[in-house]
């Protein structure tokens, strides 16, 4: 049986009607229930370990970022088998994320990746059909949003099983 997990995320539904159906065909998270989002810490603690003084250190942390509006405007690559939006300004998803490190002693992607703020659409298909999608993105670009909350997502590896625990609202 597959563990379950928890990350913290910024929810990016203004992406859903450009980004919706090619992360349901090329992103396995979508499938598991993860809607269209920036990732700020993941992993974060096991969803066990996540009790009120957690939530509470969360909320205070998260309070330090202001809100702000971002574009995505930008099809991105990580070498020939990840298709990304890049948010500008990126500054609010690493403040986010230099944040949430260091108060609970995390490192992002569990020190594997450095952290780049992205929204991943499309990943590990073949390559002709990661270069249609990434066509296809451009031709819908840009898309804004408002960042205003981090979420607290948790889930199992597995089919529609990932829920919104709690969010928190950034100043």
């Amino acid at each position: 049986m597959n563990a379950e997990l928890s990350g913290l995320v910024v929810l990016v539904p203004a992406a859903e009607p450009l980004v919706g159906e090619l992360r349901a065909e090329l992103d396995a998270h979508a499938a598991w229930g993860v809607p269209a989002h920036v990732t700020v810490l993941v992993p974060f603690l096991d969803p066990a370990a996540i009790d009120d003084a957690v939530l509470a250190a969360l909320r205070e942390v998260v309070a330090t970022v202001p809100a702000a509006e971002v574009t995505f405007e930008r099809v991105e690559w990580f070498g020939d088998d990840l298709v990304w939006l890049a948010p500008e300004p990126s500054a609010p998803f690493a403040a986010l994320t230099a944040a949430v490190s260091e108060r609970f002693g995390l490192r992002p992607y569990g020190g594997v990746h450095e952290p780049v703020p992205h929204l991943t659409v499309a990943h590990d298909a073949p390559l002709p059909r990661l270069r249609a999608a990434a066509d296809e993105l451009a031709g819908g670009l840009p898309v804004r949003a408002a960042v205003t909350e981090v979420a607290l997502i948790a889930g199992r590896r597995e089919p529609e099983s990932w829920t919104t625990v709690a969010t928190f609202p950034l100043a």
